[in-house]
């Protein structure tokens, strides 16, 4: 029996259900920040949150190192109340120039 090339995840994918999930709001709403590792980077995320979620309870705050200890993520969860503010608070923190990305 001669089988055909197998195909990826990717093209398995139904094209009418790419769409992006919708989010009700408001809704909690998790990151996790990535940068390099310094001891004032979860402190530079916090602020940057505080700004667009002022509710946000600094206690509830994760940092995880990496296994090489170069990396750092903050782990957290906001109450999101928009998409606006979401899309805004993700650019302030790639803007900070020490995100290397939001997840």
């Amino acid at each position: 029996m001669k089988k055909g090339p197998q195909k990826t995840f990717r093209d398995m994918r139904d094209p009418t259900t790419a769409e992006a999930p919708k989010i009700t709001y408001p809704c909690d709403y998790p990151l996790k920040v990535v940068g390099d590792a310094a001891e004032d980077f979860p402190a530079c995320v916090c602020q940057v949150v505080v700004r667009h979620a002022p509710d946000f309870d600094e206690s509830t705050m994760e940092v995880v190192e990496s296994r090489t200890g170069r990396f750092q993520s903050v782990r957290i969860s906001i109450r999101a109340t928009s998409e606006a503010q979401i899309s805004q608070l993700f650019e302030e923190l790639k803007a900070t120039g020490r995100v290397h990305m939001v997840v």
